[in-house]
């Protein structure tokens, strides 16, 4: 089919822009929690202007999903292996149950509905709500052995059914998780996140520090002694609560570091670290707030150091587990400030678990605030240069990995090129997590790779789709939204029952969890919103990482399976 219209078949690459320029301007558009997305509004534009006949040729769309793929793992591997342990298992099992039964469903449909290996994994890909699916099987179509056409008319299918079924699959998620699986568990979101928080440890007065974000959060001051004569540098701290500690003790002229054990005296100067909250109680608590001498004003310097975790011995233990350690003691005047995960900040609480990748940001004072970041792990670098050589070479490896096949029951499997820079883009993000020094990559830069990689990719595949489309439409438009919703649902109501009678997860944590086996934003977002806490983080962010390796490489085993089932 020729493009009919003209501009476009003289500069055939304007059509790729203006198709992903639209359709993430159409993918910002929302209602309440739902918003289509970029993703799925440049495959709806695209289906549209593919009607005319323009289309995008060459190899264009295999670059671009090979960047997105191998970002997508590169910036999922730390997290992907650091939950790879016993403590993460009852959460490992929701994704594993997401992924056989999206799979045994949409293989029961292929017979029962007449379904083709294309249209299956669209199916999978839009109610799973997982994009890179669309990639990882148009790219396993081509190891069938078929006629380019028959290739071409499936890849078309695979766009068309994930438009159809995505919408379903987004909003029955984010109205399940944060409606009817809280209704279903018979508990209130908000009351059950909160009593989560007591049992948790939250400290109590950080999110009243939070909704004052032009005030920092930690504080240093100066007081000197007078009401605090005789007590305890353990007994100040008790009464003034929260994460607030003495740090130094300036005594006759020169400065020591405090132990919980020192007694003061009234006229020394101490150092109060901490939440500002209970910081300002120690005028009430020590003496008067007082300026530090000029000698010793770095005391009062706080610094912030944002830290990769990397090291063995910090991965998999709990906040409080590390503050027990012997190291711990000499690192009373350092705090932490957040903890971000897969893009999301984790609530600190004692039961927090500190896992490789995790951005950790640290406030204290020189020289501790040093050495606590050398105990975590490596600085982050700001260096916005890109390693192209390990990006290349791990593409490569990747495209190689893909190149081999097994055979299951009899049936040829293969990762395919997709699949293979997935699981090469996994370990080249695990190896720069642990060594930071090899394979730099900028996280604005595999955010691009991510977003313009993956829109390049489904706009290719949309235009290329076509008149197709229109045929699938008339064929399954009205079954394929309904297989969806079970698609959708299915596994989220088994994760609840198993999650909740099985697995004993705490009601906030498992709805946060089925969030994440569903890879879906919108729907975490909904739960915060609904609990007014981010306690269901905790649970998404290990059943996300899981699930984000999982469901793509469901794409090439769907299609290989209905295929021999069509």
């Amino acid at each position: 089919m020729t493009c009919s219209v003209g501009f476009f078949n003289n500069v055939p690459i304007a059509v790729l822009f203006v198709t992903v320029g639209l359709g993430y301007l159409i993918g910002k558009l929302k209602v309440g929690p739902i918003q289509l997305g970029g993703v799925c509004g440049t495959l709806i534009v695209a289906l549209l202007i593919g009607q005319t006949g323009c289309q995008m040729r060459g190899d264009l769309k295999e670059v671009a999903f090979a960047l997105f793929i191998f970002a997508m793992g590169y910036s999922g591997g730390p997290q992907f292996f650091a939950n790879l342990n016993r403590s993460s298992l009852r959460y490992i099992v929701l994704p594993i149950i997401e992924a056989l039964l999206v799979l045994t469903i949409v293989l029961a449909a292929v017979p029962l509905f007449g379904l083709d290996a294309g249209t299956a994994a669209g199916l999978a890909a839009g109610a799973a709500t997982e994009s890179a699916v669309v990639g990882t099987a148009a790219e396993a179509l081509k190891h069938l052995g078929l006629p380019d056409a028959e290739v071409q008319r499936m890849e078309a299918n695979i766009a068309t059914a994930y438009t159809l079924t995505y919408l379903v699959g987004l909003i029955s998620i984010v109205f399940f998780t944060s409606q009817v699986a809280p209704a279903l568990l018979r508990i209130n979101l908000r009351e059950a996140s909160k009593a989560l928080e007591e049992k948790l440890g939250v400290a109590s007065g950080d999110e009243e520090d939070i909704n004052l974000p032009t005030l920092p959060r930690l504080v240093g001051r100066a007081h000197v002694v007078k009401d605090a004569n005789g007590m305890s540098v353990a007994d100040v701290e008790a009464q003034l609560g929260g994460r607030t500690v003495i740090s130094r003790i300036l005594r006759n002229g020169e400065a020591v570091d405090a132990t919980p054990e020192d007694i003061l005296a009234t006229g020394d100067i101490v150092v109060v670290l901490g939440l500002r909250r209970f910081a300002l109680r120690a005028g009430s608590v020590v003496g008067p707030e007082i300026q530090l001498p000029e000698a010793h004003a770095e005391d009062l310097q706080l610094s912030e150091l944002a830290i990769i975790v990397s090291k063995k011995a910090i991965n998999g233990h709990t906040l409080a587990e590390l503050g027990k350690r012997p190291g711990a003691r000499r690192a009373r005047g350092v705090f932490v400030q957040s903890i971000v995960r897969s893009g999301h900040v984790l609530p600190l609480t004692p039961a927090t678990v500190v896992q490789y990748g995790d951005l950790v940001t640290l406030v204290g004072t020189e020289p501790e605030l040093s050495q606590a970041g050398a105990a975590l792990g490596n600085e982050l670098r700001r260096s916005g240069v890109t390693d192209l050589v390990f990006l290349a070479f791990g593409i490569l490896v990747g495209l190689m990995i893909g190149a081999l096949s097994a055979r299951l029951w009899g049936i040829p499997v293969s990762l395919g090129s997709g699949g293979g820079a997935l699981v090469s883009g996994l370990v080249c993000g695990w190896i720069n997590a642990k060594r930071p020094a090899i394979g730099h990559m900028p996280d604005h830069a595999v955010q691009l790779l991510k977003d313009l990689g993956l829109a390049v990719f489904v706009a290719c595949v949309g235009l290329s789709a076509g008149p197709e489309a229109i045929s699938l439409i008339r064929e399954h438009g009205a079954v394929l939204p309904l297989i969806g919703l079970l698609v959708s649902l299915g596994p989220a109501c088994l994760s609840l029952w198993v999650g909740h009678k099985i697995l004993k997860i705490e009601g906030p944590l498992l709805v946060g969890a089925i969030a994440g086996q569903h890879v879906s934003t919108p729907a975490i977002s909904a739960i915060l919103g609904a609990s007014g806490s981010s306690v269901p983080l905790l649970g998404y962010t290990v059943t996300y990482a899981i699930a984000n390796v999982l469901l793509p490489v469901l794409g090439p085993i769907i299609v290989s399976l209905a295929y021999h089932l069509s």
